[in-house]
């Protein structure tokens, strides 16, 4: 009886690459061990305290305070607070500026793609001028060319006889915390989950049953006029007013110039790479899959939806994570112009109280918080539009569904109501 040969382990594959992984983690603990033993030396010899626990001493206030603060913060609060209202500060123009770069980036992206020659050509020399000038002059830019060199205060812009616009920042009207602005709030979120069950639903007509979906359609542009209704008339809504005495106006929300600045320079900057993302993401669809869809008597709207978007999607997304990571970080730039965030509120504390390593880390350690929350969030939508071999309801299998109905004759009624 012949029995398999066994291998050494100095030749396994498999425990070779163990070995390896086990090496390689050792090194990397003992270079952060010596790391960290040379500098518990050298704060012994410069007789300094390492610890974190100045941030939450009350006896130890910042001294220092913050223009732009979405909660209240006085300069008599602890260096903790101070930190979380800069946290907040950098979440405000993360979370806005993704979202923002993202709709600008893929409106660009198509519009590159436009049969249109001159809105092809603006798309084009937006995308080619932004993304070959540094993102710090183009700050430079916006704040001292634009948001500065606006009227002054006593002589605003005014818009719609509401929104105020001046050197020292956007008056703009926000809703009070009423209960009538809650209830209305509650009503819009109820909406958009009902729009997005009508907006699923009217995906599943079309491809199982070939129908146009106008129904659907007729809903959601009611939740649509229903939503802004209560936008405007149901939310208790603060105008801002001018008081004289201090020059100043009270009420509403005001969006200073740091920050109009950052979040306008982020969002066209970062919009302008996200734009050739979509652009080559989707070119690399085949052009088989438009002659198809084109042939079913699809719209142009309908076949960039449900056909050639959803692949397009599979490819996007890796590149759109980097895009969405290198604004997060980008947004350490607020210090050259002066807006407070978490970088900027570190370094003031940083010089304060001379605690550079301590206030290095949490800045280190935040920013690596905010790009592994991203990451993972990409992450978990990417694995989310892959290709199954079950769950045929998914964003990006709606294309091979298309197919399968066509061959089928299901989408035949449909083909012809869209082509008369």
């Amino acid at each position: 009886m012949n029995h398999e040969e066994k291998i050494p382990f100095w030749r396994d594959d498999r425990i070779l690459k163990i070995v390896i992984q086990v090496a390689l983690v050792a090194i990397v603990v003992t270079i952060f061990i010596i790391l960290g033993s040379n500098l518990a030396r050298n704060f012994q010899r410069l007789r300094l305290n390492f610890g974190f626990g100045f941030l939450f001493d009350s006896d130890r206030p910042a001294s220092f305070k913050i223009g732009d603060s979405p909660i209240d913060y006085s300069a008599t609060d602890p260096y903790n607070r101070a930190i979380l209202v800069g946290l907040l500060n950098s979440l405000r123009v993360m979370i806005n500026g993704i979202v923002l770069a993202t709709l600008v980036g893929i409106t660009v992206g198509i519009s590159r793609l436009s049969e249109n020659w001159l809105v092809r050509q603006i798309a084009t020399v937006y995308v080619e001028t932004i993304r070959n000038t540094p993102l710090l002059l183009q700050l430079f830019f916006w704040y001292f060319a634009v948001f500065l060199r606006l009227p002054r205060i006593e002589n605003p812009l005014i818009f719609l006889d509401s929104i105020f616009l001046s050197n020292r920042g956007m008056y703009i009207p926000f809703p009070t915390g009423t209960l009538q602005t809650w209830l209305s709030l509650g009503f819009l979120i109820l909406s958009a989950i009902l729009g997005i069950i009508l907006w699923r639903r009217q995906t599943q007509v079309i491809v199982q049953q070939g129908a146009s979906g106008r129904v659907f359609e007729i809903g959601l542009i009611g939740i649509a006029i229903a939503a802004i209704l209560v936008i405007i008339f149901g939310l208790d809504w603060q105008q801002p007013q001018f008081d004289r005495t201090a020059l100043t106006f009270e009420g509403g929300l005001n969006l200073s110039p740091e920050f109009a600045t950052l979040l306008v320079g982020l969002t066209i900057y970062t919009a302008a790479f996200i734009a050739e993302v979509v652009r080559a993401g989707i070119q690399s669809v085949n052009k088989g899959q438009w002659e198809a869809a084109r042939a079913l008597g699809l719209k142009p709207g309908l076949i960039m939806r449900l056909v050639i978007f959803p692949q397009a999607l599979r490819v996007m997304i890796p590149p759109l994570t980097s895009e969405f990571l290198n604004l997060a970080k980008n947004s350490s730039l607020a210090v050259a112009i002066g807006y407070t965030d978490i970088y900027a509120v570190s370094s003031t504390i940083s010089n304060q109280t001379g605690k550079s390593v301590e206030m290095l880390i949490v800045v280190m350690t935040t920013y690596l918080i905010f790009n592994l929350i991203i990451a993972s969030g990409m992450n978990w939508f990417n694995r989310s539009v892959q290709l199954k071999e079950r769950g045929i309801y998914r964003l990006g299998d709606r294309c091979s569904l298309y197919l399968n109905c066509y061959y089928q004759g299901i989408i035949q009624n449909y083909s012809v109501e869209y082509s008369k």
